[in-house]
């Protein structure tokens, strides 16, 4: 097994950028909240930090404009822009789909063409685990990947909420991601398998569960937000702030799954 990508997400504060960084971190994401704000020094010093290190940047525009995106761009000047707008995954909203799809890929090849250094990773939403019927929506994802994959360099797959329930509500409306809660390992896999471009596995992963995941998955990177986030005394993820020893742990544990796994016979797996 090759060595599998770690990257981390909502990094906001440069000062925490340096420690996590010192961890050995491959790559380090943040995020631009809304157009409103988005100019944020700090978060350009997290990006010209990370530039001087052998770590990669990555930003995430939570824009829907495409002069916004783009003069946002040229602000941070990031390694990898991430775009995680939530494109359907229901076989039902096809019509839907294939409009916003290629919408999205329009302002991808902006991007390419305006900003050639710049990676795109762009985020495929995977319901929750316990559908009783995963095939049709299998065959939705990997079709919305192979409409996107000529004007990505990498994939996310991030948990799309409320599928079974039909119920699409996300925590940022428009958006995949930041549930904290695993998406299904099987789809993902089945998308990591079939694309032909590299896929991160995202969703839920904790340093309890990242040893599973990567067995199951076999991503060609890792990704971890609300799962590694400091806690309240209730508990709950705090965000824009890291627990370093979870982060830790993360680390340690795609470690040994490269080591374990890269050791069995494909008919062991």
């Amino acid at each position: 097994m090759k060595r599998i990508m770690v990257q981390l997400y909502e990094i906001q504060d440069p000062h925490e950028a340096e420690k996590l960084i010192a961890l050995g971190l491959d790559r380090i994401g943040s995020v631009i909240l809304s157009p409103e704000s988005w100019k944020v020094p700090a978060v350009r010093d997290v990006v010209q930090l990370v530039r001087g290190s052998g770590t990669k940047s990555s930003l995430i525009p939570l824009l829907e404009r495409e002069d916004d995106i783009l003069r946002a761009m040229d602000y941070y000047q990031p390694d990898f822009v991430h775009f995680c707008e939530l494109i359907p995954p229901t076989p039902d909203d096809r019509g839907r789909r294939e409009t916003l799809c290629a919408e999205l890929t329009r302002i991808q090849q902006r991007v390419k063409k305006e900003f050639p250094p710049v990676g795109i990773t762009r985020s495929i939403p995977i319901p929750e685990p316990g559908m009783a019927d995963p095939a049709p929506i299998r065959e939705t994802i990997l079709e919305i990947a192979h409409t996107m994959e000529g004007t990505s360099d990498f994939f996310m797959t991030d948990t799309f909420r409320g599928y079974a329930k039909q119920n699409a509500d996300q925590p940022v409306a428009g958006y995949v991601g930041i549930t904290g809660e695993v998406c299904d390992w099987d789809l993902a896999a089945a998308l990591a398998k079939a694309s032909r471009i590299p896929v991160i596995l995202a969703g839920g992963v904790s340093p309890e569960n990242v040893f599973d995941a990567v067995g199951r998955v076999r991503p060609a990177g890792i990704d971890s937000c609300t799962q590694t986030n400091a806690r309240d005394n209730r508990g709950r993820p705090i965000r824009f702030r890291k627990d370093l020893d979870r982060v830790r742990r993360l680390l340690d544990e795609v470690r040994r799954a490269e080591e374990i796994y890269s050791n069995l016979r494909p008919s062991a797996l």
